[in-house]
């Protein structure tokens, strides 16, 4: 099948490299100095699991591309959503599998309401970023997507073959039946950590160690564990006890990309990850204390910074 992958940060280019280095017929939109790059130094991955290496994916500008792909895996920020709307409008098709893997909760939803083709949910268990234009660093050796629809009438028998293209590529992948659930399962770890790393202005060796600060990162967890009982959506496992297993193997300089993007002073997903858990527990009636605390802090403090 025909790939492209739409942004070439931390997600989409180990994406973008690993499906190259495994010959996949994929292409991959990029801008500015990355795109500049990836044309002329081609794309380098710095991984533990499968070292270090250099491959050159088909490079393109949204002017530049006109193709039509059956698969397109969007990993741009939540921000910048709706401004590739009208680029996926044009490329995409009937046929055509729209994949979101980003770290807001149901950005395939919302995306459906503006494509007419199949657009599923979607999220991605990787650790990676950007060390220079074209150069991407992984830390650890998890790579793993989950992807799925939200009725089952969406079912497409190519998910069995995007599935297959992704493990050839050394990508684990998951389709999906209960694909809400696993999406707003990987949200319950990603919101909490920034939050707390925001709120507390620090990496995730001082939530894994600061007891105050832990118990804080916990009833994070457990207030989307409320939610998610108030929503119909059952984790099927300690939710809090999973999450601080995966934080304890984090090394401790790691932080959150909202972190990053908000120390640079530039656009930020903090609405999607921070701001629209406490409106959410206003939609389903349900007491959301520390986000509310936190959303509140960091609403005044961005206000006058």
């Amino acid at each position: 099948m025909k790939y492209l992958i739409i942004g070439s940060g931390g997600t989409g280019g180990c994406i973008a490299g690993y499906m190259t280095r495994s010959k996949k017929d994929v292409s991959v939109i990029a801008r500015g100095k990355t795109l500049e790059a990836l044309k002329n130094q081609g794309l380098r991955i710095m991984s533990g699991k499968h070292g270090e290496f250099t491959v050159r994916p088909k490079a393109y500008s949204w002017e530049e591309y006109s193709d039509t792909p059956d698969v397109i895996f969007i990993c741009v920020k939540s921000y910048s959503v709706d401004e590739i709307i009208p680029f996926l409008k044009k490329i995409s098709n009937g046929k055509t599998i729209v994949i979101p893997l980003l770290n807001v909760f149901t950005t395939g939803e919302y995306l459906q309401k503006h494509l007419n083709c199949t657009v599923t949910d979607g999220c991605i268990y990787i650790a990676s970023n950007i060390e220079a234009p074209g150069v991407i660093k992984m830390h650890g050796d998890i790579f793993r997507i989950v992807f799925g629809v939200r009725k089952k009438e969406e079912y497409r028998e190519n998910f069995l073959s995007i599935k297959s293209d992704l493990e050839d590529c050394h990508i684990q992948c998951h389709v999906s039946e209960n694909i809400k659930r696993d999406a707003l399962k990987k949200f319950s770890y990603v919101s909490p950590q920034a939050a707390c790393g925001l709120y507390y202005n620090v990496t995730a060796g001082e939530i894994q160690k600061n007891p105050e600060i832990r118990k804080c990162f916990s009833d994070l967890i457990s207030e989307i564990d409320s939610l998610s009982k108030a929503m119909g959506i059952d984790f099927g496992e300690d939710i809090v006890k999973r999450n601080l297993q995966i934080l304890d193997d984090l090394l401790p300089s790691s932080s959150t990309s909202l972190q990053r993007d908000i120390e640079k002073g530039g656009k930020s997903e903090i609405q999607g990850l921070i701001y629209s858990v406490a409106d959410m527990g206003e939609k389903y009636g349900v007491s959301l204390p520390a986000y509310n605390k936190i959303a509140e802090y960091l609403k005044e403090k961005l206000k006058n910074s």
